[in-house]
């Protein structure tokens, strides 16, 4: 199991936890599912904005926390809206498989 699929196993107890009643208290994922979906989407631009300048600034030691931060909050909005981790993967799966693939393009010549 990798690491992304253990933090998406916790989230997921936290969700049924909170769902059910028994959240743990002071629970920061429990938080973000009680305040909802606009404050994981905003939670996520945020991050994604943190990850944008450390980027910029050349920050390789920021840039790493802020990208795991943009993943857990994506994990989260995904957990939120019912979506398994493994859907996310599978769509990356998919799409790895058409890397090199080049799509060959029509020319169009200007002159006829």
């Amino acid at each position: 199991m990798s690491v992304y699929e253990e933090i998406f196993e916790v989230i997921k107890q936290r969700k049924a936890a909170f769902e059910n009643g028994t959240a743990q208290e002071n629970s920061y994922t429990c938080y973000l599912f009680e305040k909802g979906v606009d404050k994981i989407c905003k939670k996520i631009g945020e991050e994604a904005t943190e990850t944008v300048i450390a980027a910029k600034n050349n920050d390789n030691d920021e840039l790493k926390n802020e990208i795991n931060d943009l993943l857990y909050h994506i994990m989260v909005l995904c957990a939120n809206q019912g979506l398994d981790w493994s859907e996310i993967e599978k769509v990356l799966d998919e799409r790895n498989e058409k890397i090199g693939n080049l799509k060959t393009f029509h020319q169009v010549d200007k002159n006829t």
